[in-house]
């Protein structure tokens, strides 16, 4: 295996393929996860944010079979191909000489095949009760119709609004806090495989501004679309918008090739709102995820 430090959009690609190459319904990631996740604040794409750290495993066959996502020097994203079990192993190593945290946390699927790494390493799982994500999946042979919802109407984006994209989304997540996402950043996203302007839904007011969102990115070698992220303002709220432009993104998401959509919203009962919309529009639970955590102190 062959190691090396994030280097640009090509090693994103590289990732993402992989993740495309291994998805299954209890798979970490989806290619488009990666995509936000890179580009949903202003970022230099030849390397990582301050305080992050991205790399790749290689095998001789220049195959991306793992890579680590260090957000932070507490948290660590992975991901490794089942046939490779070994980089786990190596990711973790990378991972405890990168970071100086007294405290490590990864996230993993339950089940992971990198569980047994955390577990040598010294990790423990989350004790019950924690916070967790639980994809949610949906078959697209006939998603639920578009409501109707007066005062209002769904399109999609176009690739010259950006920053009134971005300005939505910012708005949608400000009882949240201050959002990271602007005009560049959104337009940048907006460059990067695999998002298609036709699959960015949003929901207009009579003065035609956007006030509700659902981004869905296809994964054409799977058909599985993942909805990331979905939001509404919170003066629009109450008249069922998030939902009906979720469908709305889920009827081109059908119309474009996509033959399951899934998302992963929280799953534990500290935050269910965005849970509960997801399964009355059909979304059914599945594989969910788990924190491993040690302490080096």
């Amino acid at each position: 295996m062959r190691r090396h430090d994030f280097a640009g959009p090509r090693d994103l690609r590289s990732i993402q393929e992989m993740c495309s190459r291994l998805w299954s319904p209890t798979s970490r990631f989806h290619p488009g996860q990666l995509a936000w996740n890179r580009y949903y604040a202003p970022v230099d794409a030849l390397r990582p944010r301050d305080g992050e750290a991205i790399s790749l495993w290689r095998d001789a066959d220049e195959r991306v079979v793992g890579f680590g996502w260090a957000e932070a020097e507490d948290w660590l994203e992975l991901q490794v191909d089942p046939a490779c079990p070994e980089v786990a192993e190596q990711v973790l190593d990378w991972f405890e000489e990168w970071s100086d945290a007294p405290t490590q946390s990864v996230m993993l699927m339950e089940g992971d095949p990198a569980e047994q790494a955390c577990h040598a390493a010294g990790y423990a799982p989350e004790e019950p009760g924690a916070p967790f994500f639980r994809h949610h999946l949906l078959d697209l042979e006939g998603p639920r119709l578009v409501p109707t919802v007066e005062g209002y109407q769904f399109r999609h984006v176009e690739p010259d609004e950006a920053g009134a994209r971005a300005a939505c989304h910012a708005a949608a997540w400000s009882d949240v806090g201050t959002s990271a996402v602007t005009g560049d950043s959104y337009r940048a996203l907006m460059s990067a495989w695999p998002y298609r302007p036709g699959l960015d839904c949003v929901a207009v007011d009579g003065d035609g501004r956007m006030v509700a969102s659902a981004l869905v990115w296809l994964d054409p070698a799977t058909g599985v679309g993942l909805v990331e992220p979905v939001g509404c303002v919170p003066e629009h709220r109450g008249r069922g918008l998030a939902g009906a432009v979720t469908l709305a993104a889920l009827h081109a998401l059908a119309g474009a090739g996509g033959r399951t959509a899934m998302v992963t919203p929280r799953g534990d009962e500290a935050y269910p709102g965005p849970m509960r919309l997801y399964r009355s529009l059909g979304f059914r639970p599945g594989a969910r995820t788990v924190t491993w955590t040690r302490s080096l102190g």
